[in-house]
């Protein structure tokens, strides 16, 4: 299941190019020459027609025309940053780093815990300040599904399938209308990921929390046989990375959009620059729970690291299921970044690589696989947009965008 095999020639030539947006367009006529025993006829069609998709620059909106998000980057006058926000992911790194000198083995997406012939595998998180926007819309339906998302997406990372899930509640006063509905998304969310809501606590503090208002955090364990765990440990250079598209912010930066929104003017029940949906419905879409869509993958061969991009972006999460001296190279241009990103950026001048830093940026999990599983994947997806070839791995350290 965390194997790799040798790419043949042909397929090697096939892949690098297809991965790379950046190549001159006469070399789309020659991406399946020499792959017909690899790809029917209709997967060689869709995915030169996906390539051609695919290559829509980062600086342009959805409907084709120029995003003054161009020149954001360079702004250096009065640009946010998620640090302005309040959020420091410097120091965040450097308790884990302290924690690991206390309890070494702290720092993957998941914490394993041998049993038998397997490992259980847990998680635990939170869905942060994207809660004061649920109190503001009065959107609590799916605030569950971000909450059981963003513990069952960590521990598909090694490869485990959820069990079960734990959920804490706590509030000033409870409302037990309101807490219902949260609960229904929390239920919404395992049903997703085919887990079990085992239990849960719910506390009443008067005086500790606002009128109104709540806090959630959650916990999942799953589950992994230990010769199927994705280790990251046979990831080599030429590997390719493959991003699964996300809903739009999911569960992170939520203090620094929060700040952005203030700076805009703009009220949550306004519409999105450019879309037909609010603003408020844009930054409550429910995380994506990955759970049975990357399972999947898995079970076909080929995956060797998982990354899910949550805090820290693509900067900081992509790195950490890479063995040192190996890098990524990411194709900025070769996935469609979501219209709220290109808000975000324009109305509170945020540099590009604080964007990387702090956003999914359209991409909430990024697998690493062979080349061969990289034509399958791809040739799966042909007629959606399930998934996009973002990159490959190289040596170095770090990520860098081209």
């Amino acid at each position: 299941m965390n194997t790799s095999c040798k790419a043949h020639t042909e397929l090697s030539a096939y892949i690098s190019n297809f991965c790379n947006p950046n190549l001159p367009k006469n070399h789309e006529g020659s991406w399946t020459k020499g792959s017909s025993q690899w790809l029917s006829k209709h997967c060689k069609k869709e995915l030169k027609n996906k390539g051609r998709r695919n290559n829509v620059a980062i600086s342009m909106s959805s409907s084709g025309t120029k995003s003054r998000v161009e020149t954001a980057g360079g702004d250096k006058g009065d640009g946010l940053t998620y640090k302005d926000a309040g959020v420091d992911i410097d120091a965040g790194s450097e308790l884990v780093r302290r924690i690991a000198k206390m309890a070494p083995g702290i720092g993957g997406f998941g914490g394993l815990f041998p049993l038998g012939d397997s490992y259980l595998v847990a998680g635990t998180d939170g869905v942060g300040t994207k809660l004061k926007l649920a109190f503001e819309t009065g959107i609590h339906e799916t605030i569950g599904i971000d909450l059981v998302a963003m513990s069952v997406n960590d521990i598909v990372t090694s490869g485990a399938k959820p069990l079960f899930f734990l959920d804490y509640f706590a509030t000033s006063r409870l409302d037990v209308d309101l807490a219902e509905k949260v609960i229904k998304g929390i239920v919404d969310g395992c049903q997703q990921s085919d887990c079990t809501l085992l239990g849960g606590e719910t506390a009443e503090m008067p005086d500790f929390y606002a009128e109104g208002e709540y806090d959630l955090s959650g916990f999942a364990v799953g589950i992994v046989k230990k010769e199927s765990v994705i280790n990251c440990k046979n990831i080599e250079v030429g590997d390719v990375l493959i991003g699964l598209p996300s809903s739009g912010v999911h569960s992170n930066g939520f203090s620094l959009v929060r700040r952005v929104l203030d700076r805009s003017g703009l009220s949550l029940k306004e519409n999105l620059p450019g879309s037909s949906v609010t603003l408020g419905e844009s930054l409550m879409a429910p995380t994506v729970i990955y759970v049975k869509q990357v399972l999947d993958i898995i079970n076909k061969g080929g995956v060797k690291g998982i990354a899910h991009i949550t805090g820290g972006g693509f900067t900081d999460n992509i790195p950490r299921v890479f063995p040192k001296g190996l890098g990524a190279v990411i194709y900025k241009d070769s996935w469609v970044v979501p219209p709220v990103f290109k808000w975000i950026q324009e109305a509170g001048r945020v540099e590009d690589v604080e964007m990387r830093r702090t956003f999914n940026m359209g991409i909430g999990m990024v697998l690493v696989v062979s080349k061969e599983a990289a034509l399958r994947i791809l040739g799966e997806g042909h007629n959606t947009n399930s998934a996009y070839c973002i990159g490959e791995v190289v040596s170095g350290e770090g990520v860098s965008y081209q």
